[in-house]
């Protein structure tokens, strides 16, 4: 039975060509979530006033990954000990979140945290939990697939390839054959 969970943790493009790769995993779209403003396009949430995060909504099957390691693999493509900020990327937009669909989700996450917290004493995260309704908006068609159309663009050379390889590399046996 398939499952979605909501994850944010900077630029969606990263996470989304993650999450793509990794076996178990049905789709993987970029989109907002977590604002006020109704169908809200990228410009408007790269201005900071919407309250959106840019977010990615994984549908995944949990026999084939199931949800602890996942929450792994989001925890390591992303330092969630920064609020409102990944790299050079500055801004609520770019919190780290994670809307649980439910409260076994939400009770997967906390144990995630603490999993994350245990292997890096002294550092805190600050991922926000919210396990109340929001409405996800999908982003903009240009937006899909973002990194695998376009591999060569700097962002992706410099950004989204290291956390792909870093998953690759971290996870190998949660990868795509």
């Amino acid at each position: 039975m398939k499952q979605t969970i909501i994850l944010g943790g900077g630029c969606f493009w990263c996470l989304e060509a993650v999450f793509v790769r990794l076996a178990g995993v049905h789709a993987a779209r970029s989109g907002y979530m977590g604002g006020h403003t109704v169908e809200p396009t990228y410009r408007d949430v790269c201005s900071g006033a919407t309250g959106h995060a840019e977010v990615v909504s994984v549908e995944f099957d949990p026999a084939l990954l199931p949800l602890p390691q996942l929450l792994d693999v989001f925890f390591a493509i992303h330092d969630p000990t920064t609020p409102n900020r990944q790299g050079n990327d500055v801004g609520t937009q770019y919190r780290s979140v994670i809307f649980a669909a439910d409260e076994a989700q939400a009770h997967a996450a906390r144990e995630a945290i603490g999993r994350w917290e245990a292997t890096h004493p002294g550092r805190r995260v600050v991922t926000e939990l919210i396990v109340q309704p929001h409405t996800f908006y999908p982003a903009e068609r240009e937006h899909w697939d973002y990194y695998d159309r376009n591999p060569t663009q700097g962002y992706c050379m410099f950004v989204v390839a290291p956390k792909v390889e870093k998953s690759a590399t971290q996870f190998p046996a949660l990868q795509r054959k």
